[in-house]
Formats: structure tokens, sequence, C-alpha cells
């Protein structure tokens, strides 16, 4: 009976995790030269890493990308889902002051 009691706690207990990510946000350059119409520089976020967003965009011959901030969010991005917002939007002057 005791081992069937501390199973089922166990096993209740191992449904009790909680997941969270990482947010990046990067300035990205692009260093090939584009149509003057086209802008050389944009603001991206994602969850990949500097390293990998790196090696998934063309390497270090292709783009420039520079670390903007980071946050982490709470959850997972399965299913497509949007990565959190920045708390760094939410600050207010009166927060800093």
């Amino acid at each position: 009976m005791i081992k069937k009691t501390i199973f089922i706690l166990l096993l209740s207990l191992s449904f009790t995790v909680q997941a969270e990510y990482r947010a990046y946000q990067y300035l990205v350059t692009n260093k090939i030269q584009t149509a003057s119409d086209q802008p050389n520089s944009k603001l991206i976020t994602t969850t990949l890493s500097p390293r990998s967003y790196l090696s998934y965009n063309g390497g270090k011959q292709l783009i420039k990308i520079e670390l903007v901030r980071t946050w982490i969010c709470p959850g997972d991005t399965s299913n497509f889902k949007n990565i959190c917002p920045s708390p760094y939007s939410q600050i207010t002057l009166e927060d800093i002051l």
C-alpha cells in the first residue's frame, strides 16, 4: 500500500513542470549591397541564439548581428505561438525615476 501511495505521489509531481525559453532581439545588417529602396538593417525578435541565427541565415560573410536585448518568456513556442512581448516595452519613465 505504501509503494502505491509513493508511486502516485511521484507520478503527480512529475506533471508540475513549467517550461520557459529565452527571446533575443537583434539588429541585423546585410553585408551585401541591396537595392537602394531596401533597408540595410532591421530589428528581429527570435528564439534563436546568436550563433544559431548566424548559421541559419548565411553566416558572418552575409550578415552582421548585434544583440539589442534578451528576456525570458514563460511557456513554450510550440504550434507556432508568438514570442512573448518584451518586458522592456512596459517600462515607463515613472518606473525609472
